[in-house]
This record gives C-alpha cells, sequence and structure tokens, in this order.
C-alpha cells in the first residue's frame, strides 16, 4: 500500500484512523467518509482487496484537489470512488474469465452494528452480492449508490457520466432486475440462527434426514477454491446431492474440524476451522425458513478479512 496514504490517514491495518491523527481538512475529511467510502466501492466490486486499492487510488485523486472549488465534499469523494470502481471492475471482470471454479464475494468479519441498519446489511450479504454480479457495471454502480445509499439523480449522472434522464432508466432497468432475484420476503437474524443451528447439528452428527429438513428442495451450493483449494468447480443442485457431499466431505476432516458461528457481511453464518486455522467461511440464502443458498467460500485469499472485523457504512 502506498506509503503516503497510510501515513496521511493512519490506515496501517484497513481501518479508518481516528480523527485526531490527520494532519489537514483534505485528510480529515478523506478519513471521516473513509468507511463509506469503502462500502460503497466493495458493494460495487464484491472484493475487499480490490476496495482497498480503489480507496488508495480515490485519496491520490482527492490529495491533489482545491478543496476550495468543491461544494458537497462527501458527494465528491464518492465521485471519485465510483469511477475508480467502475474501471476496476472491467478488469475485475477479466479475472473472473479465468478464475478456476466459481467466484464468490469476499466475505467480511462485521461489527453487530451492521446487522443493526437493516437495508445495509441486506445490501451486503452474500445472496445480494452474487444479485449484484449479474448486472452490468454501470447498473451496479446506480443500483448502489440510488437504493443503498439514497444518492440523488443528479448526484450519480455526475459519478457514471451519464444524464440524469438516463440514470432514471438504468436505475429503473436494475431494480426491475434485482427484484427479479433477490430473496423472497426478509428473514430475520433469529431466523437464520435458527436454521444455521440446525444445520450445523445435523452437519456434526452426520444425520442426513435432519439435513434434509432444513434444506430446500432446490437448494443450490457453490464453492470457491480459487484454485488454491478442493471445492466445487460449479454448482450443485438439489437437497439431496448437496446433504451426501457436505456430510460425506466434513465426515472426512471430523476429527480436525471445528465448526463455529460467525457474522458474515451483517448475517450470521458458520466458520469451519481445520486444526484450528480459518479454513472455510459458509455463508446462507434462506427463503421461508428452509436454506436455499450455501456459498463455501475457501480460497485463502479471499478470507483475510475474517481476522478482524471490518466497518461499513451508508
Amino acid at each position: 500500500m502506498n506509503s503516503e496514504y497510510s501515513e496521511r490517514t493512519g490506515d496501517t491495518d484497513g481501518e479508518a484512523a481516528d480523527g485526531a491523527r490527520t494532519t489537514d481538512p483534505a485528510t480529515g475529511t478523506f478519513v471521516a467518509h473513509r468507511n463509506l467510502l469503502f462500502t460503497v466501492a466493495y458493494e460495487m466490486l464484491g472484493s475487499a482487496a480490490d476496495a482497498e486499492d480503489v480507496l488508495q487510488e480515490t485519496w491520490l485523486r482527492w490529495a491533489g484537489v482545491d478543496l476550495g472549488t468543491v461544494r458537497d465534499q462527501r458527494a465528491y469523494l464518492v465521485r471519485i470512488t465510483t469511477r475508480q470502481a467502475l474501471s476496476r471492475l472491467r478488469t475485475l471482470g477479466r479475472r473472473k474469465e479465468s478464475y478456476v471454479g466459481t467466484w464468490l464475494p469476499e466475505p467480511l468479519l462485521t461489527a453487530p452494528d451492521v446487522a443493526e441498519d437493516v437495508e445495509l446489511a441486506d445490501s451486503v450479504s452474500m445472496a445480494m452480492m452474487l444479485v449484484l454480479e449479474t448486472l452490468a457495471p454501470t447498473e451496479r454502480a446506480v443500483f448502489v449508490l440510488r437504493e443503498v445509499f439514497d444518492f440523488g439523480y443528479e448526484e450519480i449522472a455526475e459519478a457514471v457520466g451519464k444524464s440524469p434522464a438516463a440514470v432514471r432508466q438504468i436505475a429503473h432497468r436494475a431494480r426491475a432486475h434485482v427484484a427479479a432475484r433477490r430473496p423472497r420476503g426478509t428473514i430475520s437474524p433469529t431466523e437464520t440462527r435458527d436454521a444455521l443451528d440446525a444445520f450445523q447439528r445435523a452437519i456434526e452428527t452426520g444425520d442426513l434426514q435432519s439435513l434434509l429438513g432444513v434444506l430446500a428442495p432446490d437448494v443450490v451450493l457453490m464453492g470457491d477454491g480459487g484454485g488454491v483449494k478442493q471445492a466445487v468447480l460449479r454448482p450443485i443442485l438439489g437437497a439431496d446431492k448437496v446433504g451426501r457431499l457436505l456430510i460425506g466431505g466434513l465426515g472426512k476432516v471430523a476429527a480436525a474440524a471445528s465448526l463455529g458461528p460467525t457474522q458474515v457481511n451483517g448475517h450470521p453464518a458458520l466458520m469451519l476451522r481445520l486444526h484450528g486455522e480459518i479454513d472455510t467461511v459458509l455463508a446462507v440464502r434462506i427463503d421461508e425458513g428452509l436454506i436455499t443458498g450455501l456459498y463455501a467460500v475457501r480460497n485463502p485469499e479471499k478470507l483475510s478479512h475474517m481476522q478482524q472485523e471490518t466497518a461499513l457504512h451508508r
């Protein structure tokens, strides 16, 4: 990471520094909005590592701005971040084309306050992040800025280089696209925890029938090993196939494994440790009380943000 960026923003470990450590107005403003900017970039990219790079690029451009010409500093920073994220989205798209197996968003260990903001938690859930992956880059940017962060059409137009009228059309199209694919209904954290508790008990006892009782008939299991760790290369569909695969696979490592609850992207999830080390993060999608999606992230490069909480903010 750029040393000037780290020193000026105090960002040596990926967290925003205390405001008292800032040295000038530009740095102070950037630090004050850093968590917001990271959240915008992460929702657009699905990658914490790439979001951090976008923030560094945003800082380099912001540091050269004459603040006297900026009417709304928050909007200006979001505009820079959005443009940098859009550029990186295209690079990320090329990377995904050569990715080994299924590409899943990078999971984040999140603080309790993220779950308390229901709209924010919904927008960064693994299920929603996968829905956002189906949008074109500009559609994704418009949807995130409008639906999650409530920016006006004029502000979004400046960020994505379109007219306000075009942005309205894009927003309408993206909203319809997401509505057709997002989870059906709102699931409370308690319902998610109950389903995960039942899932965990079934896995730990090797009880296939109990596991089938919590899996929807059309459940989909997706795994991301990135070619580094073994994972299913294509989605596995159907409760019986998914159940048998999980019982069989986890049964082989039971002696060295521990499965426990965690908080991923604002929602209850499970973390599998092998020999005490984080091996897999398992997030879920739940519809009508049953698990309809299982997302197993094993790629070690995507698990670094599970070591400490990541601050997200709207």
